[in-house]
């Protein structure tokens, strides 16, 4: 047989067995890729979407989320990992998704960490593309070394180069909501938590809005903005920095919810300036909530974090900044 009819009919061979394996393949593509749009929806807050929990929120979580791209694919086994996501795991930040996804969701987006973060140490998909907001991301370029950590952000404005400097200024005008210090040589004492969470893409140097109805944060400014209220009592007073400070990230400083982060958020954290829920809303029902938290929703208990009287407070800032409460 001539060398060409061998090459053809081995060409043939190989296309059959290709035809033959592809709709397995196709099927199990199918199946990482659904587990991705979920892994991107509920869980790159907490744990990254590179999978390596280096994200704002994990800052602020003890014990940290878990890192998944640092651990073997046989450190935890697939049912210890279900289990994880579909009840949560006691004394940490990880709540249970039962109520919120069903039981092939859950399997889709373990199958995709342990593949695409456990096994491949992959880097996901780039959070910075148009769809999320973030056109022409390239504009930020000379920040990349601080968002990435390869440059420490502490490093004294003497040692860096003058396209360093434009970097550092860059990434602390527009970068650091999200990427905190990213790395810095000395931790220091812990930042102070702000509720700003929109990208600051459009703050001056000074911090002055810039409001353009161009830019990805431009729909978002409005709601960190705290309402101006004159005559607080000292309750009220003590509630609205214990709302500004503790639940304005998730329901917005103006309580709506429909800042950067609430916006995203699904269930969408609850607008506490809505007439049509707040009218029934009793002080004794909210304190409850806030104690105890919400199942099957992203609120959480905070009744081992803030003491009765703080609630309390929280209650009547509430209903004196947002909406009426019944006794």
């Amino acid at each position: 047989m001539r060398p060409g009819r061998k090459l053809a009919r081995l060409a043939i061979s190989l296309a059959a067995a290709a035809s033959c394996l592809t709709p397995a393949l196709a099927a199990d593509n199918g199946r990482h890729e659904a587990g991705r749009k979920i892994y991107n929806f509920r869980c790159y807050f907490c744990h990254g979407y590179s999978g390596d929990a280096k994200t704002l929120a994990a800052t602020y979580l003890t014990p940290r989320p878990v890192a998944f791209v640092s651990m073997k694919p046989g450190a935890r086994s697939r049912a210890d990992m279900l289990k994880s996501v579909r009840s949560g795991r006691p004394g940490t930040a990880m709540k249970g998704f039962a109520g919120i996804l069903n039981s092939e969701e859950i399997g889709l987006v373990v199958d995709f960490v342990r593949l695409e973060f456990m096994t491949r140490k992959a880097p996901n998909t780039r959070y910075h593309i148009p769809a999320n907001g973030w056109s022409n991301h390239q504009r930020y370029r000379d920040a990349y070394p601080f968002a990435t950590g390869k440059i420490a952000l502490d490093t004294p404005w003497e040692k860096l180069t003058p396209k360093q400097v434009r970097g550092k200024r860059l990434f602390l005008q527009s970068c650091v909501t999200c990427h905190d210090r990213a790395r810095v040589l000395d931790e220091g004492v812990a930042w102070e938590s702000r509720a700003v969470s929109f990208p600051r893409n459009q703050y001056t140097p000074g911090g002055r809005p810039q409001v353009d109805a161009t830019t990805s944060a431009s729909p978002y400014v409005k709601h960190d903005i705290p309402p101006k209220l004159a005559n607080l009592t000292e309750q009220e007073r003590d509630g609205e920095q214990l709302y500004q400070k503790n639940c304005a990230f998730c329901h917005a400083a103006d309580g709506t919810g429909r800042n950067w982060i609430g916006s995203f958020m699904e269930p969408h954290p609850r607008d506490l300036t809505n007439p049509d829920f707040m009218r029934a809303m009793t002080r004794e029902r909210l304190a409850g909530v806030i104690r105890d938290g919400l199942p099957d929703t992203s609120m959480p208990a905070w009744g081992s974090v803030l003491a009765p009287e703080q609630i309390s407070a929280i209650v009547s800032y509430v209903g004196r900044a947002f909406h009426p409460l019944k006794e």
